[in-house]
């Protein structure tokens, strides 16, 4: 799981990186060929060729139909600064590993707990221990783990079996839970990046101030870009991390009640058996 959450990571973020960064490369490069042309045209050619009218009608139009939300997207991710806008794209990218990783592992984890129990039970019931045993080493999940720990020690007291069922769950709720921790990092840190890129921004933006002597929207309009977009960038990463880790813990506490309630079903039918003097016999 770790080398997939590096590839992952690795791959999500420089495909992110370079399709932001090099279309904005090719929209330079394809003006200025435009300029070149327009500059060796002199003023009185495109007033009798009325190219001058027909690139101020049809450019707005171009801008317009090439748009889109993709396209806007990432104008304004490189407007944020492209630079300080990939650490706040870098939070996005592991954090999903993350949470994609968690996310296979606990559907891994999910089993038909009825199902599997009552069929644990009646094997125990028939006093095939063996049998029992088998069907929890060959069901994946922690369910069948606690149960397996528990069958394994079926001739010692009903104490003992208690307490280790109950310490074997401790450690699989904990694997359950692993790697969350980087989520909530994840989370807290992406909008703190765009909140440190807002005051970036203004820093940015008295800079320029400071250099042309005046204030003026053109001159602060730099700074103020940075200074608004990177912690709307930053807000909706939270809330995307935020969505798929509540869903990581809603599968988290399924599993965890699949397990106490399987690990009573357990202690009942192996007191059960216990009463009824089989595990004498056997």
């Amino acid at each position: 799981m770790k080398n997939f959450i590096a590839t992952f990571a690795i791959f999500a973020y420089f495909s992110l990186f370079s399709s932001t960064i090099l279309p904005a490369q090719e929209t330079v490069a394809s003006a200025k060929p435009a300029v070149a042309v327009a500059d060796t045209l002199s003023d009185a050619a495109l007033d009798d060729t009325g190219v001058a009218d027909t690139a101020e009608q049809t450019h707005p139009v171009g801008t317009v139909k090439e748009g889109g939300f993709h396209q806007s997207l990432k104008r304004k991710f490189i407007e944020g600064n492209a630079g300080f806008m990939s650490l706040v794209a870098l939070a996005l990218v592991l954090g999903l590993a993350f949470c994609i990783e968690r996310i296979i592992y606990l559907s891994l984890s999910e089993i038909d707990a009825k199902r599997f129990m009552a069929g644990i039970e009646d094997k125990i019931a028939a006093g095939d221990i063996e049998g029992a045993k088998d069907l929890s080493r060959d069901t994946r999940g922690p369910v069948a783990s606690i149960c397996y720990q528990g069958l394994l020690r079926v001739d010692d007291s009903i104490e003992n079996i208690e307490r280790s069922v109950t310490s074997y769950g401790s450690v699989q709720s904990a694997n359950l839970e692993k790697g969350c921790s980087w989520i909530t990092l994840f989370i807290a840190m992406a909008p703190s990046l765009g909140f440190l890129g807002t005051v970036i921004g203004m820093v940015m933006a008295f800079d320029q101030i400071q250099e042309a002597g005046d204030i003026s929207p053109t001159i602060v309009a730099a700074g103020m870009k940075v200074a608004l977009i990177t912690p709307i960038f930053g807000i909706i990463v939270a809330l995307v991390l935020q969505v798929f880790y509540n869903y990581i813990l809603s599968k988290i506490e399924h599993i965890t009640a699949q397990m106490e309630e399987s690990a009573i079903s357990l202690l009942d039918a192996i007191m059960k058996y216990k009463m009824s003097g089989r595990h004498i016999d056997s």
